[in-house]
């Protein structure tokens, strides 16, 4: 089926928040694969889902995210109010409050609440606290979280949790005060004991949802070393895709086969070829032949990581709903 065009600027810099993407990478977008995950989850759990759409949903477009999943997420989590105002829907902002009340209360937002002074400052309008266990990045010390719930207007109470132990530690501390409870993100959906009253993923949205392509521009039989860094490989191809667009050292795969790209420069990379790769042949940079997870491992980084680099490698375009009511 033929992907609809976003309009998204591509090869400049662009409101997206990517500086560049290269013309010659598709990135397509399935946005059925994100509202069945979505579906799966809410049914699995059980409790309401908050989705995780900061950062323009992992790179995968929060507008249109937020759309799919509309009838399904009980509500959004952003990082800024500035993603909120883009999407134009209510939710919870993770990030440190750095706006004036008036503007969170215009838009239906909560401000999430670390401090006192957040408390005393935002008292007046619904909010989120945030108790820190263990992340050390925001939120309030639990032994702080009687003085704060006295000043702030809280309807909920939540902790960034990477490990059981944490959501725990919320429930010890801010359980049996009458505020729904939520910890769990996409590394505790396993977990049912961390879910309490909401689970709040992100990348468990996103997995398999996208798939980033390019094209074999030129293909060479070496003659010596090859590039920049003087590499060696028998058969080699040029990607029309560099770092100043984010690519980096990974797998890829050409026809059927495991490759890599053996070096990025700035416009272009080099990949490795079989005897009967040719130009023109696809270059798979993520997809179901290759996720985000193998793509991760291998730079040594966070399947999150992946998914928001990747999805700016090119112009976005969005696969026709098949199954959606």
């Amino acid at each position: 089926m033929r992907a609809r065009k976003h309009a998204a600027p591509v090869g400049a810099a662009g409101k997206d928040g990517h500086a560049m993407r290269s013309t010659h990478v598709s990135v397509q977008i399935d946005l059925d694969r994100v509202r069945l995950s979505a579906e799966h989850i809410r049914s699995a759990t059980g409790v309401p889902l908050i989705a995780v759409i900061k950062s323009d949903a992992y790179g995968l477009g929060a507008v249109q995210v937020a759309d799919a999943l509309e009838g399904i997420a009980d509500d959004f989590a952003y990082f800024s109010v500035a993603e909120a105002r883009e999407v134009g829907r209510p939710g919870i902002v993770l990030g440190p409050p750095d706006e004036a009340p008036s503007t969170y209360a215009e838009l239906r937002l909560r401000p999430a609440i670390g401090s006192l002074a957040d408390a005393r400052r935002y008292a007046r309008i619904p909010s989120a606290v945030n108790v820190d266990t263990g992340m050390q990045r925001f939120g309030c010390d639990p032994e702080s979280l009687d003085d704060i719930l006295a000043d702030a207007s809280a309807c909920e109470i939540f902790t960034h949790a990477v490990e059981l132990s944490a959501a725990m530690l919320l429930r010890e501390c801010a359980g049996g005060r009458g505020l729904p409870l939520h910890a769990a993100s996409t590394s505790l959906l396993d977990a049912p004991e961390a879910w309490l009253d909401a689970v709040r993923p992100g990348l468990a949205l996103y997995r398999g949802a996208v798939r980033v392509t390019t094209r074999l521009a030129v293909v060479r039989e070496t003659r010596g070393r090859v590039g920049y860094g003087g590499l060696e490989c028998p058969r080699v191809g040029v990607i029309m895709v560099g770092y100043s667009h984010h690519l980096r050292p990974a797998p890829v795969v050409v026809n059927g086969r495991r490759q890599r790209v053996l070096e990025v420069g700035m416009n272009t990379a080099f990949v490795s070829l079989a005897a009967d790769d040719r130009e023109g042949d696809e270059v798979i940079l993520l997809g179901e032949e290759l996720d985000e997870i193998e793509v991760a491992k291998t730079l040594g980084v966070r399947p999150h990581e992946v998914l928001c680099s990747y999805a700016g490698l090119g112009p976005r375009s969005y696969l026709p709903p098949r199954c959606r009511s």
